[in-house]
């Protein structure tokens, strides 16, 4: 019997993940020691209610740490939710260190720094991953193109992982991108003995391949690999109509993270658009499995569903956050399911096992004309029919912001006058749509929430127009070798005038911040929101170089004939001061009850000073970063850009605190409990919307008595 017991043990313990996941069940949303809470489940909950309705009033400052790292002259941010284990936080600086903190206090423990890397770059960095196995206690996380693995009690690298303490983030992807840009943004999962993680890449022509990828945690070698751009004999592969298209075409990546069900031993992992991101001529077809919910068997990568949210994705509108893992009531029982926030403003809710959608979903007929030429716009898109959307998805002349002055209305009418707003399916096309819901969503990736005890499902949304056109990536006629070198590769991002756009900067006096030196610098490794262009040639950098500099441009080609299209910039819908063109709400925050697909409550999120000075209603604000719910009765979100941290009752929606934080926190909160007292922290490192750029961490407890 003692033996019978003992094997019985022994398979119970074989039975459960490493690290995080062997936490008890009971415990998993006291803690925080997976981005996003709970245990992979990505619905940022907490069940810790020190703090609560009665006393949110009297949270004060517990501890503030500077990093002393921030880049103010090039918009550095913070985007990391921290992670909480055994009383250490854990998380980046705007320089992507990795610091640990005593999660009480605030004071430093240590500190990892790989810029001495040559193949660090900086990227934006949104969470790291902790794996343990016995003693061996590790922080995984993605710095540049590399993967590092870092003792969690030194802040040593780990040296039997990978090639002494690090892993390039090209390791098992094709020749191809195996030249191309490849970083990592969102965090990656754990299940059992494996590192599972997507990746950020290019999204033009040059994008590398997004297959998502599976590390022994403990060794760094790759376990398995999922095709996300199929190859013959896989599933999916009939969906492009190029039967070489896995060879040639990149994207489809998972930028925004996943989720797990660890029981299920089931991964979820939302995907991108294919390369390029607004022009599907050369990529024709459905394109499975970019824009999809992938439902992957977490031990082996095998798929077991997926669901495409977009066909043929023309508008850069990436599945942009991991879905929620979320139980709910249906047909009279309770059902494990899947809810996927999308920028479109849709919420997709599937069940957890199978994919099927639990509300109704149409595949309704979208303008495929005017198209570009060479493209093929898919006929239908799907339409889920509950919950309603949670933004408003059209810009017509009957929408214009009120508050504009007669003159900008009349700009507003005239710039709509010459750009197709009809649907927000509209092809691109060269003379210009109107993008709305815009580049950022509706839903970003900030993530969402859900409270387990009411059902309530929360998503934060921007409600902001941009214009979007497009235009030829080579020129009919003479054209230098560095103008084509931009127009391929730059204009996207910065204008065919080089004027930039929203956090695009401009390069106008780009030749006044940078040497030619620190030029080729930054288009071998990028930074930030900016891929790398390894893949260019030395001739092709030289050009590009030139051009920047405006210098030598006396080298063109021969005619050349237009074989695909770019977009010419990010250009958001402006007033004169700087206020979307739509009448407002610019930024909301709203709860869905997902046992009936009802709106409990929806309301503006950030506001103008300068607004509100005049007696403005509160208008919303463009928001970037997650709201966290409690069973203290609250929900608490910064993500605007007036430096406020507030803190909403969950089930009304009405304000019940605010504090002003050092910089805007664009970023997702973290709850966590140390020896009994409950703390709630948010990185505040600013940098977007034109906002300083900040380097604090702060966490916010009641006064301790």
């Amino acid at each position: 019997m003692k033996l019978l017991l003992f094997i019985s043990a022994v398979l119970a313990c074989a039975c459960q993940p490493f690290g995080t996941g062997n936490q008890d069940s009971k415990k998993k949303f006291r803690s925080w020691e997976i981005a996003g809470g709970g245990l992979g489940e990505s619905i940022r909950y907490s069940s810790l209610k020190e703090i609560n309705r009665e006393n949110v009033g009297r949270l004060e400052v517990a501890w503030t740490y500077h990093t002393g790292d921030a880049d103010t002259g090039n918009n550095s941010q913070i985007q990391c939710n921290p992670i909480i284990v055994d009383g250490t936080l854990y998380g980046t600086s705007p320089a992507l260190k990795l610091i640990a903190l005593d999660a009480a206090t605030g004071k430093e423990r240590w500190i990892f720094d790989p810029v001495t890397d040559p193949n660090h770059a900086i990227t934006n960095n949104r969470g790291v991953t902790w794996w343990e196995n016995g003693k061996d206690k590790r922080i995984l996380y993605a710095a540049g193109s590399m993967l590092y693995a870092v003792n969690a009690r030194t802040g040593k690298l780990v040296e039997s992982f990978g090639s002494n303490g690090k892993l390039d983030l090209h390791t098992g992807l094709d020749e191809r991108s195996g030249q191309l840009f490849v970083s990592a943004t969102s965090p990656g999962i754990i299940y059992r003995d494996l590192f599972i993680i997507g990746t950020r890449v290019s999204e033009g022509s040059d994008a590398a391949s997004g297959d998502i990828r599976a590390f022994n945690a403990e060794t760094g070698e790759l376990a398995w690999i999922f095709h996300t751009i199929p190859r013959p004999g896989e599933t999916g592969y009939e969906t492009w109509e190029d039967k070489d298209a896995w060879k040639k075409t990149g994207g489809a990546n998972s930028w925004a993270g996943m989720s797990i069900d660890m029981e299920r031993g089931i991964v979820f992992v939302p995907t991108g658009s294919a390369g390029p991101d607004f022009y599907g001529g050369n990529r024709k077809g459905a394109n499975l499995f970019a824009n999809c919910v992938l439902a992957l068997d977490a031990a082996t990568g095998k798929r077991l569903w997926h669901f495409q949210t977009i066909h043929h994705d023309l508008w850069d509108r990436d599945v942009p956050s991991a879905p929620g893992l979320v139980r709910v009531q249906y047909n009279g029982s309770q059902r494990d399911a899947v809810a996927q926030a999308t920028k479109t403003g849709f919420i997709f809710l599937l069940d957890r096992e199978t994919g099927r959608p639990l509300f109704p979903v149409e595949e309704k007929q979208v303008p495929v004309q005017p198209a570009l030429p060479g493209e093929k716009p898919w006929p239908t898109q799907p339409v889920p029919l509950k919950p309603a959307p949670f933004l408003r998805q059209e810009f017509k002349p009957e929408a214009i912001n009120r508050y504009a002055s007669l003159s900008d209305k009349e700009k507003i009418k005239r710039q709509l006058e010459q750009l197709n707003y009809s649907h927000m399916f509209s092809p691109p096309s060269l003379s210009g749509i109107v993008m709305f819901p815009g580049f950022d969503g509706g839903a970003e990736w900030g993530g969402t929430a859900f409270d387990p005890a009411t059902g309530l499902f929360y998503v934060n949304s921007n409600e902001v127009p941009w214009a979007m056109t497009m235009v030829g990536s080579a020129l009919t006629g003479g054209v230098s070798a560095g103008r084509r070198a931009y127009l391929a590769n730059c204009v996207t991002c910065h204008g065919p005038d080089q004027k930039g756009s929203g956090d695009f900067p401009s390069l106008e006096s780009i030749d006044t911040a940078y040497s030619r030196g620190e030029l080729l610098t930054l288009l071998n490794q990028g930074r930030r929101r900016m891929p790398g262009f390894s893949h260019l040639s030395a001739a092709e950098k030289t050009g590009l170089i030139n051009y920047l500099l405006e210098e030598q441009q006396a080298e063109t080609s021969g005619a050349t004939e237009v074989d695909r299209y770019v977009m010419t910039g990010y250009k958001k819908m402006q007033t004169t001061d700087g206020y979307p063109a739509i009448d407002p709400p610019w930024g909301t925050l709203n709860a869905i009850n997902l046992n009936t697909g009802e709106y409990a409550w929806r309301i503006p999120l950030g506001e103008y000073p300068e607004l509100k000075a005049r007696g403005i209603p509160p208008t919303g604000t463009e928001n970037y970063g997650g709201p966290v719910v409690t069973a203290g009765g609250l929900l608490f979100i910064a993500a605007t850009p007036d430096t406020r941290f507030r803190a909403f009752d969950k089930k009304t929606g009405e304000l019940l605190w605010e504090k002003i934080l050092p910089a805007p926190g664009f970023a997702t909160p973290a709850v966590y409990e140390v020896e009994g007292r409950q703390y709630v922290v948010i990185a505040c490192g600013g940098g977007k919307l034109g906002s300083p750029s900040g380097d604090a961490y702060v966490a916010f407890a009641l006064p301790e008595m």
